[in-house]
């Protein structure tokens, strides 16, 4: 999201004014740790009001990824409420780093990789950043896979026999790969003509998403006389079903994955805003937005599926598959075109716009917001996605689960050095200083390191253990089912003791 730089004054040294809480910079920072792209927002550039963040949120959670979300929980016990309860309460929790990481976004208008200086160091923050911008590759990658399956399947209607075709050594066929090609090459080409207008088309975006989606729900109510046996199954956690007494051991590792679908967007959150009016609309923007939705979409995925029980008289979780069951041609090619539009948007919100600064911010004066989307690209065809979704057991406690452990450390980090010891006071212009009070050794801070590494370690094990690499003793993997919990809690204690003396408290009571 390219912005503009702060106002020029050659013969002054830059300067900050607070307007209403909020800072800008007055005055030419010269710094060779900063772009246009990671130069902090003007007021003027402020233009992002309540119904912008909560479109935003409507926008990026309307989305396959979400409707399939609740099928993984279903198929391994839970009853459909029990399944978007767990969903909501994940997005619930995660609202509340949300909304925290957002403030400096907000206050001093910089983008998440500059809010991780403070922390991290100048040079330093390119950990975090690089963390949190492969994460958000998979991400890209697995909403192309999306968009481009939705095109496969389109023409495989008219080219039935693409469907008898064997799987290549990527471990598709040619078409699907070929398909998937295509819808990545027109993400590309948005990134390369710029998405300035990306508030626009989400305010479009988000009732659209939403009516559709009621539409779909009507439709399979209607159609199937009521909504299916999956909303009378009951669950299989309860008493004198085969899991009788395992729901809570099952409970805690889905709702640390379901913490972990929007992980990612919980660190990186300021680079959208950092574009807010205020404070005010940033927070209630992101409440009304982010869990409702999801809860939402997620209980329109369960009753729909289990309609189609009784509609085609097998279980259908994924949209694509279920729109190519429609009859009317017309109403087929809309509705997936629709859905290609969709996953292009929340693709190019969630998954592009904060790798592109985290890569930017590797090397300022060389990689622009566009060269870092191109990069965000390549890495999220060399991922492999379809391997991602393939597995919905794995798609939750390998994946969701696998990198809420490092994120959470991450955030441990963050509020705690941006709250519980800076009590939310930046100097704004040293964050882009090489010689400043975010310098620190060379450009990184040892004790946000070794309190990021902190925090990830006790969640190793569990990993090694789950993608079964080598057998783990039953109380690590008990401990991995709360891996964004363990890596945030612990990141935030050991940063927080280790810089508690009074050298360090004085030194950041004078941010």
């Amino acid at each position: 999201m390219t912005t503009t730089a702060p106002l020029r004054a050659p013969h002054h040294a830059p300067k900050v004014r607070v307007v209403g809480g909020i800072s800008e910079v007055v005055g030419e920072i010269e710094s060779p740790y900063i772009n246009e792209d990671l130069a902090p927002t003007t007021l003027a550039q402020r233009k992002w009001a309540t119904k912008d963040i909560a479109a935003l949120w409507i926008s990026m959670s309307a989305c396959v990824p979400t409707y399939m979300l609740a099928s993984s929980l279903i198929a391994e016990g839970m009853s459909w409420w029990q399944a978007v309860l767990t969903i909501t309460l994940g997005n619930a929790i995660v609202l509340v780093p949300m909304i925290l990481n957002a403030h400096a976004g907000t206050k001093y208008g910089i983008p998440f990789p500059v809010y991780c200086r403070a922390a991290f160091g100048v040079r330093g923050a390119n950990v975090p950043a690089v963390a949190r911008a492969l994460v958000a590759c998979g991400w890209f990658g697995i909403q192309a896979w999306i968009g481009g399956w939705a095109i496969y399947k389109i023409l495989a209607i008219y080219l039935p026999s693409w469907e008898a075709l064997p799987k290549s050594y990527f471990g598709i066929n040619l078409p699907q790969l070929v398909c998937f090609l295509f819808f990545w090459a027109i993400n590309m080409w948005v990134i390369h003509k710029g998405i300035d207008s990306i508030r626009v088309l989400l305010n479009i975006k988000a009732p659209l998403l939403i009516l559709l989606g009621l539409l779909l729900l009507y439709w399979a109510y209607s159609k199937a006389g009521g909504f299916g046996p999956m909303l009378d199954t009951p669950s299989a956690f309860a008493a004198g079903q085969p899991k009788d007494g395992k729901f809570w051991a099952f409970f805690f590792p889905a709702l640390t994955g379901m913490i972990g679908f929007w992980a990612t967007l919980s660190l990186n959150i300021p680079d959208f805003t950092r574009y807010a009016y205020s404070q005010k609309d940033q927070v209630v923007g992101q409440a009304v937005g982010l869990p409702a939705t999801m809860g939402l979409f997620s209980f329109i995925g369960v009753a729909v599926t289990s309609a189609t029980v009784i509609i085609y008289g097998e279980t259908i979780w994924d949209p694509v598959v279920l729109m190519t069951r429609f009859k009317n041609p017309v109403l087929l090619v809309i509705a997936l075109a629709s859905l290609c539009i969709a996953t292009l948007a929340t693709n190019i919100a969630a998954n592009v716009v904060s790798p592109a600064n985290d890569f930017a911010n590797l090397w300022p004066s060389k990689i622009s917001f566009r060269t870092g989307g191109f990069i965000t690209g390549i890495i999220g065809i060399l991922i492999q996605p379809w391997r991602l979704v393939s597995d919905p057991t794995g798609y939750i406690f390998t994946w969701l689960v696998g990198y809420s452990a490092l994120l959470g450390a991450i955030g441990g980090v963050l509020i705690c050095d941006y709250y519980a010891l800076r009590k939310t006071r930046l100097d704004l212009v040293a964050l882009y200083s090489g010689k400043g009070k975010y310098w620190y050794q060379d450009g990184w801070n040892a004790e946000a390191m070794i309190a990021l590494v902190c925090g990830i370690l006790p969640n190793i094990p569990g990993f090694i253990g789950t993608i079964k690499l080598a057998e783990v003793p039953r109380f690590w993997m008990e401990l991995y089912h709360y891996a964004w919990f363990v890596g945030f809690g612990i990141a935030f204690l050991v940063y927080w003791v280790l810089t508690v003396n009074k050298a360090q408290e004085a030194r950041y009571r004078r941010a």
